[in-house]
């Protein structure tokens, strides 16, 4: 658990939401009623950073209720686009946000509103761009698509200090891989979340499947 970030309310970096588990949940919400059992579910088995992406309509409600209703948990704002994007997050309560790409502007904005940002990146340029502006905790997105594992290992040379989160084709059968490298912190993954047990309820499956992630072991 990192330190400081189990206190409710309080300030995390992008560091300590790599930290708290090997894995945080990409989590997609049809309906706000969905949000808050969700968040309890993941909790209940040990997961609390919560990444509720922003790619449907109720999601930012979705985030307010967590913020609101379920103080255990550090919910987060994924699929952050924009600085409108950052800002409209961080005032529902969310107090991460997770991004596909790197832009300047998102970056900038993040920073501004003091919300810890986790930027996407695929290529080595990007890479220098969102070091450049100071971000060390980076977002490998798509993971398996632009090279896996494999690439995380090419990118320890030139890039040391940096640490990764992999997303995007990581699942249960390979995240001990990812999870094994120097430079990779924590993956992110929407098995957890399942879309058949969110739209039925079935919160004991995924507190479940959270514990079982808890139980990755990371280097």
């Amino acid at each position: 658990m990192a330190a400081g970030a189990h206190e409710t309310g309080t300030a995390v970096t992008a560091l300590q939401v790599m930290r708290d588990a090997p894995v945080i949940p990409v989590i997609v919400l049809q309906e706000v009623a969905q949000a808050v059992p969700l968040a309890r579910a993941l909790v209940a088995g040990g997961i609390r950073m919560l990444e509720v992406t922003m790619r449907t309509s109720v999601a930012l409600a979705c985030i307010e209720a967590i913020a609101r209703e379920v103080p255990e948990a550090v919910p987060g704002a994924g699929t952050v686009r924009s600085a409108a994007d950052a800002r409209a997050a961080s005032r529902a309560g969310a107090r991460f946000a997770v991004s596909p790409g790197y832009t300047s502007s998102v970056g900038h904005a993040c920073r501004d509103l003091g919300l810890p940002l986790l930027p996407g990146v695929a290529t080595g340029s990007e890479i220098m761009a969102a070091a450049e502006d100071g971000h060390t905790e980076l977002k490998f997105f798509p993971a398996l698509q632009a090279g896996g594992v494999a690439m995380l290992k090419a990118w320890g040379g030139p890039f040391p200090e940096l640490r990764f989160c992999p997303t995007g084709g990581v699942s249960p059968a390979n995240a001990a891989e990812f999870l094994a490298l120097p430079n990779v912190v924590c993956v992110g993954g929407s098995w957890l979340t399942p879309a058949d047990a969110v739209s039925t309820g079935d919160w004991a499956r995924i507190t479940q499947l959270a514990r079982e992630a808890t139980q990755l072991q990371r280097r």
